[in-house]
């Protein structure tokens, strides 16, 4: 099962429901998020719970620092007695992992160019470019690439045979159907060839092949050229000219870049408020998580600009981040109202316990 093309298709279908494939991709952010909402919450009361239960952690590993395996020990028992699970927050993002693999496959694969084409949201150009890319003029006649470009066939071709031609004629394994003879040089015409099998086609019918044109998709700078391969022997046969592309500086995708890493210090930040009626945190642990809280932006913006990122990923991530700053303050608000509720009710039976002492004497 192909699930590159399962998710483009998805998102397709989803495009095609919301007018763009920048909504499709934050309407599936939605979906996501709403799914693992249940656990995002479970999450969020651990983290309330492990902040209200840190003395009392403290305390168990001084008592029993010098003894490791102890400390684990009693540790396992201070969860269990309280319900806590220490590895609870990380099912979400194990959970997520898998569906932003597909969707950065998605978008740098060249069947989503062929599908999307030039697909514009908002600020941003082009869903499926990088920081840094080639960009290439398409349907101009050469091809705009560097030395170490791949290429693709359309999933069609027209066909001209003898007497009549065939249109939207399949293509077997679009992927590996188109190969370079020779090496490429950029500047200078790059020599294409496609096998008459991998025709979707009669054998009658590939004996009669004159021609053919096809669309080629240069990978790399997301260029795509209509090309008319002539027929040699049991091969057809293209030459393209070409010109030698530079890498080009994407602003909207930097911008986007910025924009997850200011969203996940939020995000952040707002996870990490402390309870109201929680203990005071120990100082060298909140020294830590505020300079995590800092610093792992920095550093997955640093790794975004080194990895090339696609924008529609980064779309979906900003839109994750914003959905979780929401949740965020949904559940932290609700929590903080069931605490006063539990800490009045309390207060109402202290009173009562009171009370009922002075009605005795």
């Amino acid at each position: 099962m192909d699930f590159t093309t399962l998710t483009i298709e998805f998102l397709s279908k989803l495009a095609s429901l919301v007018g763009s494939y920048g909504w499709a991709i934050i309407v599936l952010t939605i979906i996501v998020r709403l799914f693992l909402w249940p656990l995002n919450v479970s999450q969020q009361r651990s983290m309330r719970m492990m902040q209200t239960l840190q003395p009392k952690l403290k305390a168990i590993q001084d008592r029993y620092k010098s003894n490791p395996q102890v400390m684990q020990q009693k540790l396992m028992e201070f969860y269990k007695e309280h319900k806590f699970n220490p590895m609870g927050g990380c099912m979400p993002l194990l959970i997520q992992m898998p569906i932003f693999i597909l969707l950065y496959s998605a978008l740098m694969s060249p069947q989503f160019i062929q599908t999307a084409g030039d697909a514009p949201f908002l600020f941003v150009n082009r869903l499926d470019t990088t920081l840094r890319a080639s960009a290439g003029i398409s349907n101009d006649g050469q091809l705009g690439v560097s030395q170490y470009d791949r290429f693709i066939v359309g999933k069609t071709a027209i066909v001209y045979l003898k007497d009549e031609v065939l249109e939207n004629v399949k293509i077997t394994k679009p992927n590996q159907a188109l190969e370079i003879q020779g090496e490429l040089t950029p500047g200078e015409p790059i020599d294409f060839k496609i096998s008459l099998d991998n025709l979707n086609l009669k054998f009658s019918q590939l004996q009669n092949i004159q021609k053919i044109d096809v669309t080629i998709t240069d990978i790399n700078t997301k260029e795509t050229e209509k090309v008319t391969f002539n027929r040699q022997g049991e091969i057809l046969t293209a030459s393209v000219p070409t010109i030698e592309v530079q890498q080009t500086f994407h602003i909207d995708v930097l911008l986007l870049i910025v924009l997850f890493g200011i969203t996940m210090y939020i995000s952040q930040k707002v996870m990490m408020a402390t309870s109201k009626t929680a203990q005071p945190q120990d100082p060298t642990q909140a020294a830590i998580q505020k300079s995590m809280g800092t610093f792992m932006p920095i550093m997955i913006i640093a790794t975004f600009v080194i990895i090339p990122i696609p924008a529609g990923v980064l779309l979906y991530l900003v839109t994750s981040n914003l959905i979780q700053i929401l949740q965020t303050v949904i559940v932290n608000k609700q929590m903080d109202i069931e605490e006063a509720q539990k800490k009045q009710l309390v207060t109402d039976a202290d009173l009562n316990n009171a009370k009922k002492i002075d009605n005795k004497e």
